[in-house]
């Protein structure tokens, strides 16, 4: 009896022990091996176990792991063919590291246009911190592209009034020999009076040799532009009748500045470019080329910039007669910048650079021939070209290279006329 409860109090001993134990809190033991080791181990094992699989399936394994490449023994083999025999299959040789697998990789779809990063997140604003700097110079691109068509469309709108092709083809009939100088002029005034918004005035320096038809030029420039413009918005200097010798220098560049002041602020008041046509201009003295060189300058009001000046004059005829004489080839619009220099020497208006020079060149004895039947059409003669030849003939001209220039050009013409 005394041992049974010995026994007993043993095991009961034990299995307080055990619960005791089982009560405790079992605590890991510390691994040599990091979690980021286990991962990159397990990421390894998944992809190595992937890849046999595949490898597998590519080349006909079975589940037991053993190729199955060699013939069937018990199916017949075809005529002429010798049988693999009995023996155990060879496994094929598969040579996967040259082979690429096509991949396709998916092309990433382009998001908003992130405009406010914050911090280190990309974010898509709101609409409320959205900017603006697009739609703003979405129409400013249309502005400026209907502003430069309204441009484009309104150049014919200004030089309309002016009837510029009605001049060029008045130029042309009536004016011998002066082709050239009339182009250049033509797109002098073509490219001014496209648009009435200028930052400065057009002037023109119109010189050549005397009868040579600037003043004929300048009275059918007076004519046109009376007929667009009206009488008031058109003015005809001439040196000897405004100002003759024996009157008051000083009076007549006041008068002169005075004028040109009045029809300037009538032109701007209707909205049109004012005409002045002067001429004799080798006639005048220092005070009023002062006067037409301050006119000429940049720094003034919008109406004074709005004027168009032709000035007549033969100063330098000389030295375009000799350059004309020595380069019969070229025109007389070559000599422009060799004229320039010897004008400025008689006064610093010819140096200005907003002052363009159109020289006009010799009239051959062809022209003094137009000029001969256009002066007995208007008497009322009607004669024959041998008529005509026979009173060119009588007139004095320079002759060389097989040309024949006149001396005086058509101013003979008239007297010549008269006499018959």
């Amino acid at each position: 009896m005394m041992g049974d409860k010995e026994d007993n109090t043993g095991s009961f001993s034990e299995e307080a022990k055990t619960e005791e134990q089982k009560a405790k809190p079992i605590h890991p033991r510390p691994s040599l091996i990091s979690p980021e080791l286990k991962a990159m181990i397990r990421i390894r094992t998944k992809y190595q176990a992937l890849k046999r699989r595949r490898l597998d399936s590519a080349t006909g394994f079975f589940a037991s792991g053993r190729p199955s490449t060699g013939p069937d023994p018990s199916l017949p083999t075809a005529p002429g063919r010798p049988s693999m025999g009995p023996g155990p299959p060879t496994a094929p040789e598969i040579f996967t590291s040259n082979v690429k697998q096509p991949t396709h990789r998916r092309r990433r779809r382009k998001g908003s246009r992130v405009l406010f990063p914050n911090n280190c997140c990309k974010v898509v604003p709101s609409d409320k911190d959205r900017s603006r700097a697009k739609p703003f110079f979405v129409l400013f691109g249309i502005i400026v592209c209907l502003q430069v068509y309204n441009a484009i469309e309104n150049l014919d709108d200004h030089v309309t009034p002016y009837d510029l092709e009605g001049l060029d083809k008045t130029l042309r009939r009536e004016v011998f020999g002066q082709q050239g100088a009339i182009e250049e002029l033509m797109e002098h005034l073509q490219g001014y009076l496209s648009t009435y918004a200028h930052s400065q005035p057009l002037a023109l320096a119109l010189h050549g040799p005397s009868g040579v038809g600037k003043s004929h030029l300048g009275r059918l420039l007076v004519r046109h532009f009376r007929s667009v413009l009206g009488e008031d918005l058109v003015v005809q200097y001439f040196t000897l009748h405004h100002c003759p010798v024996q009157g008051d220098v000083d009076q007549c560049a006041r008068e002169l500045s005075l004028w040109v002041e009045e029809v300037v602020e009538h032109a701007e008041a209707q909205e049109k470019i004012p005409v002045f046509v002067l001429d004799e201009v080798e006639l005048m003295t220092a005070p009023l080329l002062d006067v037409l060189q301050g006119l000429l300058q940049p720094n003034q009001t919008n109406e004074h910039l709005n004027v168009i000046y032709v000035l007549l004059s033969s100063l330098g005829q000389e030295e375009i007669t000799r350059h004309i004489l020595q380069n019969v080839s070229c025109t007389a619009k070559s000599a422009g910048a060799l004229l320039r220099r010897t004008l400025a020497e008689h006064h610093p208006l010819w140096a200005e650079m907003g002052l363009d020079i159109v020289s006009l060149t010799l009239l051959e004895k062809s022209h003094v021939m137009e000029c001969l039947l256009e002066e007995m059409t208007q008497e009322g003669f009607y004669p024959d070209h041998g008529h005509i030849e026979r009173l060119a003939e009588e007139l004095s001209y320079f002759t060389t290279m097989g040309h024949q220039y006149s001396q005086n050009g058509c101013k003979q013409v008239v007297a010549r006329v008269n006499l018959l």
